[in-house]
């Protein structure tokens, strides 16, 4: 056990080193959502499995709060929403599950931010597809290799690493840095 755990905690290590190459783009990505935040918009975030998690948690932080005492802001998680999700997947598939909500919820100037460890999530990218006819600012956060979602998205960090557990690790680090960002504009 003790080589398992090591293992894990230097492969952690490795990447988060390797992700401190891409603070430019993160700061961009920050900027991008405080600008949002600024002009009335707002956030939507989806992904599956471990990343439909991470959804959930960074909209939480920017509804609640993260560390400081500010004002609510407005951040859909897609996934959420155990009645539409079936609905809309029995209806008209899965592929269509977060595309029929930001229809419903997207507005040109709000953001978009699909998360998917492969950047190959079908329904991600029906959703990045809809964002980008309806205005919205399309962000996909993925593994090393990106996917397709790195070629449709406006914006598309790919954390260093292939190994699925350490791409989500650095997936909610990335989350938390966006949402202190986003605080620290509020001072």
């Amino acid at each position: 056990m003790h080589s398992v755990i090591a293992a894990s905690i230097s492969e952690h290590l490795s990447t988060i080193e390797a992700l401190a190459a891409l603070s430019p783009e993160i700061e961009q990505l920050a900027q991008r959502l405080i600008n949002t935040y600024q002009q009335g918009g707002k956030l939507l975030i989806c992904g599956n499995g471990g990343s439909a998690a991470d959804a959930q948690h960074i909209a939480a932080e920017l509804v609640g709060r993260f560390l400081k005492q500010r004002r609510a802001l407005p951040a859909i998680a897609l996934n959420v929403n155990d009645a539409s999700l079936t609905a809309i997947a029995n209806d008209y598939g899965y592929a269509k599950l977060f595309a029929r909500q930001v229809e419903a919820y997207g507005q040109a100037g709000d953001m978009l931010i699909g998360i998917s460890t492969s950047g190959n999530s079908e329904n991600v990218l029906t959703a990045i597809t809809l964002a980008q006819q309806q205005g919205l600012y399309t962000v996909g956060l993925t593994g090393a290799k990106g996917g397709q979602l790195k070629q449709m998205a406006e914006q598309c960090l790919c954390v260093p690493s292939d190994n699925t557990p350490r791409i989500q690790e650095m997936h909610i680090l990335v989350g938390h840095i966006l949402c202190q960002l986003v605080e620290d504009a509020w001072d």
